[in-house]
């Protein structure tokens, strides 16, 4: 085995998701805890400990509690080395979220135990679903009370479509949780209600053994052998084929915030996990192990140093090795670019690497030469495909508000944009700038930032629209018609490319109606 194929065998590089609240950041943070990338977990909530989750390091992710931006953490573990990308819960975000998914060769999928599966989480799962992606869930909260987690597991089959397979099954839950049974092990791991140690477990192969009733009492004791008799008898036994086709999601019980249970779904993760897989591009299939350098960005990161106005590129390499120094092509340029200071990070701490492998995520400074989407390779061209953006349901005219800053302004909104944050229209009819977003979340974030990073202050105007959607031709004459027919409605985007603003429903589809040779998208990766 070469030294290429054993650095990409051991890479794990994997998003964890979740409706907010679930327990995310904190399940992440006690993963880097036991990678040994941090050394004390703070209580992300609580404000005794100022050091809050090395993953939120936007300030304004400080104040509202909430991941905003996705982050990237790697760290090596038991001879592995693990890229883990913490990805946004709140909806305002999801497009963050989306595209972080088409970087990442597995997920893991937190649910939280009184709350079961939520809205957020159903659609991230079809994300995981239609790209084919192995997916783990881990159970969250168990010290609290909540569903009983035989309905749970039926809950998750027929919201996320998935077959699933407890690899932990839990002894009670709240104020009685006892602890689990680790069934992929054989172990019997015991709960003892602590935010900093890790719980001890004992080998435990034959269920059967009287010996189960000193660690729980007859009576648990009783019950987990009814309950795991019940498991084998009704999911079928677990195979990792299965799961790494993405057919069958392996599930695990625990609280992050007491440690518990999430040593023993990081110990299966990387057993188990996929290393990096081969990624299809417009020309061919990338194979990771055989190609020379290759990779994309999924997203755009300004300001990671308040200091310094500059923009980091996120780079998924998907074949081969990256070193630096040395001349890759940019391929929508088509011109060679070196780089001598590409980045690994541990959230905003960054180190400088020198090489970095197929599955690894590197940080590379930017001055304006990437866009979302765009390639880096050794040489050859190639195109890899599927990072959508959609088309946005919120609109506001961006005004400035303090005359003196105009510069800092359109070079701050220019920025943001090109983070894919949010979408930037320019009315052709009166010329104004209009900002689309998912959600409103998004206006706060974008002005909040304006305001501290860039030094410069936005109004917004209000502006009534129902959807933003591009459009072409084949017939350039029927595009000219078109826009002169509904110039009042005529948007460029940040590309140049024509959008249609249509304020209603009915609007939008009597123009579909109307002009039967425009074709209207809603999503701009055509």
């Amino acid at each position: 085995m070469s030294e290429l194929t054993n650095e990409i065998h051991r890479r794990r590089t994997f998003a964890i998701v979740s409706h907010p609240d679930a327990g995310k950041t904190t399940l992440t943070e006690k993963l880097l805890l036991f990678g040994g990338a941090i050394h004390v977990a703070g209580a992300v909530k609580s404000n005794k400990i100022k050091k809050t989750a090395t993953s939120d390091w936007m300030e304004i992710e400080k104040q509202r509690g909430i991941s905003v931006a996705t982050s990237v953490m790697g760290f090596d573990y038991d001879g592995y080395k693990i890229n883990i990308l913490d990805t946004p819960g709140h909806q305002d975000f999801a497009e963050d979220t989306y595209r972080t998914l088409t970087a990442v060769d597995s997920v893991i999928i937190v649910v939280d135990i009184a709350k079961g599966v939520e809205a957020q989480t159903r659609k991230l799962m079809e994300v995981c679903r239609m790209r084919k992606t192995p997916v783990m869930i881990f159970v969250n909260k168990m010290d609290r009370d909540g569903k009983d987690p035989f309905d749970l597991l039926d809950e998750l089959e027929q919201e996320l479509k998935i077959h699933v397979r407890p690899l932990s099954w839990p002894i009670d839950m709240g104020v009685k949780f006892k602890g689990v049974y680790n069934i992929f092990e054989e172990k019997l791991d015991l709960y003892t209600p602590s935010k900093q140690t890790v719980t001890e477990s004992i080998q435990f192969k034959d269920i059967n053994n009287p010996e189960l009733e000193n660690h729980i009492g007859s009576d648990m004791a009783e019950r987990l052998r009814a309950d795991l008799e019940l498991i084998e008898g009704v999911y079928p036994e677990f195979d990792v084929n299965t799961y790494l086709k993405g057919d069958i999601a392996p599930v695990f019980f625990g609280s992050a915030l007491n440690n518990f249970g999430v040593k023993e779904l990081l110990d299966c993760f990387v057993r188990i996990a996929p290393s990096p897989r081969p990624v299809a591009a417009e020309e061919r299939e990338v194979n990771p192990e055989k190609d020379p350098f290759s990779g994309f960005i999924f997203k755009i990161h300004a300001n990671m140093d308040p200091n310094h106005r500059s923009c980091i590129a996120f780079l998924k390499i998907c074949s081969g090795k990256f070193e630096r120094n040395t001349n890759y092509k940019h391929v929508r340029f088509n011109k060679q670019m070196k780089f001598s200071s590409a980045t690994a990070f541990m959230a905003q701490k960054k180190e400088t690497v020198d090489e970095a492998y197929a599955g690894d995520i590197i940080g590379l400074p930017d001055t304006g030469n990437f866009k979302i989407g765009d390639t880096l390779t050794a040489g050859e061209i190639l195109h890899f495909k599927g990072l959508p953006s959609f088309s946005p349901e919120m609109f506001k005219y961006i005004e400035n508000a303090d005359p003196m800053k105009t510069k800092q302004l359109s070079k701050g909104i220019d920025q943001l944009m090109d983070e894919g944050v949010a979408q930037l229209f320019i009315h052709q009819y009166n010329g104004r700038k209009i900002i689309g977003t998912v959600g409103q979340l998004q206006f706060e974030v974008i002005q909040y930032r304006l305001l501290h990073e860039y030094g410069a202050q936005c109004k917004w105007d209000p502006i009534h629209l129902y959807k933003a959607c591009w459009i072409e031709s084949d017939s350039q004459e029927a595009l000219d018609n078109f826009k002169k027919r509904k110039y009042q409605y005529i948007a460029v985007d940040k590309e140049g490319r024509d959008v249609f603003l249509a304020d209603s429903n009915y609007v939008l589809q009597m123009a579909q109606q109307d002009f039967p040779d425009i074709r209207f998208h809603f999503s701009s990766e055509f």
